[in-house]
Formats: C-alpha cells, structure tokens, sequence
C-alpha cells in the first residue's frame, strides 16, 4: 500500500513584500502555507535575517557580541560596511538608540545624517528602526524616512502612540512599514486595520507581534505568531496576510542565560557557546512559527540559521 501524505490546502496568501533597490531588492513572504510545508503550497522566498548594528556603540550588549563588533560599532558606516563585506548581510538594520531621551537624546536631524551615511556606504537593504521610544521615534522615523527617500527602506516601529505620523512619513517618501503591538493577536490585527484606513497599502506592511527568547515566554509568542499566520491563510483574513518580523538579538541578548559568566553558573557551560545556541533556538522557533523576516546579532547565529532555512527549504 502506497503511503499518501496529508496535504491541507489554504484559501489564503501572505503578502509578499520587497524592500531595497534594484539588484540587491530583497523580497519576503507570497507563502500559501506553513512554513517549509513546500509539498502543500508554494513558498517562493525564503526568511531573511538582517544584521542588525546601532548608530552607536552597544554599551548594553554582553561581551560575548560585542567583542565580536568591537573594532567596528565605534561608527555606524563602518560597522555597516562590515556586516555588508565581511559577514556578508542579506539585510542590514540600523537602531537609532542614541536618539533616546535616556540613551543621548540624538536629535531627528543627527538620526538623518546617520541614515544618509549608511545609505551612502552600503547597497544591501535596510531598516531603519528608531529607539523604541514612542515620543521621539514619532520625529525621529520621519526625518530617517525623508532622508531615505528613494530607497525602499522599511521602517519602523509603528505602534499605536505613534502609528500616525510614521505612517504618514512611509506613505510620502514610498517606505515598507512595520507595525509592532504587544503579543496580542486582537491587537495586531487592531493596528493593522488602523494603518491601512491612513491609505497605507496592506502589501507594503509587515507585522511585528513582538518576540521573547528561548524559557522567557517562547511558547506564548509561537502561539501568537502561529495564530497570526493561521488567520491569514486557512481564514483569509488580509488584515493577517502581511509577513511577520521576528527582532530576535534585542530580546536574547539581555537574558540570564547570555549574561551569566561560567564562574557563577558552572553547570550551564560555555557562555560563548550558550548564547549563541540561545539566539541560534529563539530564530529557529520563530522560522517555524511563520517569521518571514528576523533581526539577529552574533555572526555565528546567524550563519547556524540560515543553513537551517536552506536545508528545510
């Protein structure tokens, strides 16, 4: 007796969504199914994972990453360059955090000058993120969105304390948008809706539902993100269709696990090692929960998990 395998068949798509110029233009998601699921449907783009830099130097990131930068993130457009020709970056993503009002209170003009630069030094996509701050991200992102006018950046985070101006900025100088919300289903659906009645055009946004690391909330952000995916193709809801972001390194990096020497926790092992298995495991989860698009840190993560996105693909 022939073995049948089961296939599940969806009505619905994801978004796809391109960002970048020209030959170096990067797409993500136009899935119609689950992830790596390529005998049920058609998978035509893979996940990206961009290399994430700062425009400063990361003075909160544990030594085990930062040393790896430490001859570079002195200066954004040379840490740029570096993810660009040496780590080879499919994307790169720039935090604005000096503009934070506790981390240097940049002003949106020096965030500007930052994202010409960069821009100036690199052709592999970018996004531009500001400092989570939702106050100055609201001036911040606008002036980083002008000053990257034709460019298709995405940028971000639109949250729903500053989703207007942001949103108005992408929509006049022609950027892909990410609107975050905070690991609620009902909320990111919420958002989305109230992007898209701004005029904003569905195919050029990107959800990003938050994310945790491995033993810090996993399993509720899986789920959340599997839901996600869920809605937008076995119910067709187009308000779900666009691609997921994943912002794995900001949420890994920071944990017990990461930061822990070997001298206080003996038994855990090699801190180096754990914490790129840290990072290496969260992606990997948020890949098979339908991530499209991830922003990690350390080199050796990242190389873990992009041969795992070929070898399942």
């Amino acid at each position: 007796m022939t073995y049948v395998i089961p296939k599940e068949s969806y009505n619905g798509r994801v978004l796809a969504v391109d960002f970048g110029k020209d030959d170096k233009a990067i797409a993500i998601g136009g899935e119609n199914s689950l992830p790596f699921l390529s005998f049920e449907g058609e998978l035509p783009n893979k996940p990206v994972i961009a290399c994430e830099i700062q425009d400063c130097p990361p003075d909160d990131w544990p030594d085990t990453v930062k040393n790896v930068y430490k001859d570079v993130s002195g200066d954004p457009v040379t840490w740029a360059k570096h993810c660009q020709d040496e780590l080879k970056a499919k994307a790169i993503a720039l935090r604005l955090v000096s503009t934070h009002p506790d981390r240097g209170d940049r002003s949106a003009e020096d965030a500007a000058k930052t994202v010409k630069d960069v821009l100036a030094a690199v052709n592999v996509p970018l996004i531009i993120l500001g400092s989570n701050h939702i106050e100055k991200d609201a001036s911040v992102l606008v002036a980083a969105a002008e000053a990257a006018s034709g460019h298709n950046c995405i940028i971000g985070k639109a949250q729903e304390g500053n989703y207007k101006t942001i949103v108005a900025a992408a929509l006049a100088h022609n950027h892909k948008l990410i609107a975050m919300s905070e690991l609620d289903i009902n909320l990111a659906k919420q958002l989305n809706i109230l992007i898209t009645q701004m005029g904003f055009d569905k195919s050029k946004l990107i959800t990003d539902p938050m994310c945790s690391a491995l033993g810090y909330g996993l399993e509720y952000t899986y789920s959340v993100m599997e839901r996600i995916r869920l809605a937008g193709l076995a119910q067709n809801d187009p308000t779900m269709q666009p691609p997921i972001l994943a912002d794995v390194g900001m949420y890994v990096w920071k944990i017990k696990e990461t930061v822990a020497s070997d001298a206080e926790v003996p038994d855990w092992g090699s801190l180096e090692e754990r914490s790129i298995v840290w990072e290496t495991m969260t992606a990997t989860s948020m890949i098979l929960s339908g991530t499209n698009l991830l922003i990690m840190r350390h080199p050796r993560a990242i190389e873990n998990v992009e041969k795992t996105i070929n070898e399942l693909s």
